[in-house]
């Protein structure tokens, strides 16, 4: 495990240590949580190939445990449908699947996860069980939910691993325009992390600057 895991061990202080809490979210000033996102890509912006990843970065998979540990994550339906059935859902965490297929929600449903129809009623369903506002709300992906979590103004904030890694993949982090979008942190501040398997990679948090047009996302 790498250097900046070991020296913050607590979910709380990692993220407190890696997220921002954006000044543009109207949401920060009304009791609601922060509702970042989190995915790791390569340098050219990879985060999939059928289906899978493209590398192994056991230390990322640590990275994601910590940080989203105790909280609700919504992910699309072909993300949950990615991750191993060993896994899923996510221990730990209140997995909410985005899904407009019965037959898939009831098989969802079945394997311990929650199911919802869009983005928002997601949102709405977190919020209405009476969620912690000092716990995030992470978007888990994939692309078309980054994006409409992005063009809705829900999300402020973005985790990310990098990976120095050259493949190709069939899908791709979702684009965020360097006019609205501010690195806000990064790990280590130069260079990069090794992992035992010889990659390098490096966390990046990045935080919109600008508010949204539709304000603190869809209800």
């Amino acid at each position: 495990m790498s250097s900046p895991d070991r020296s913050i061990d607590a979910p709380g202080e990692r993220r407190r240590a890696l997220l921002p809490r954006p000044a543009a979210s109207a949401d920060a000033t009304a009791g609601r949580p922060l509702v970042p996102m989190i995915w790791a890509q390569t340098s050219g912006g990879v985060i999939g190939d059928d289906g899978g990843m493209p590398w192994h970065l056991p230390e990322d998979f640590q990275h994601l445990k910590t940080m989203t540990a105790g909280c609700p994550i919504i992910m699309g339906r072909r993300t949950w449908e990615s991750l191993p059935s060993s896994v899923r859902p996510l221990p730990g965490r209140r997995n909410m699947v985005i899904t407009g297929d019965a037959s898939r929600a009831a098989e969802i449903q079945a394997a311990g996860g929650e199911t919802a129809s869009c983005l928002a009623e997601a949102y709405r369903r977190v919020l209405e069980a009476g969620h912690e506002p000092d716990r995030p709300v992470w978007i888990f992906g994939g692309n078309s939910v980054y994006t409409e979590a992005i063009s809705s103004g829900l999300t402020d904030a973005a985790v990310i691993t990098v990976i120095d890694l050259d493949v190709d993949g069939d899908t791709h982090a979702p684009e965020l325009d360097p006019g609205e979008w501010e690195l806000w942190t990064h790990e280590p501040p130069e260079g990069w992390l090794t992992a035992a398997n010889g990659l390098r990679y490096r966390f990046e948090t990045r935080r919109r600057t600008t508010a949204s047009d539709t304000g603190a996302g869809p209800r």
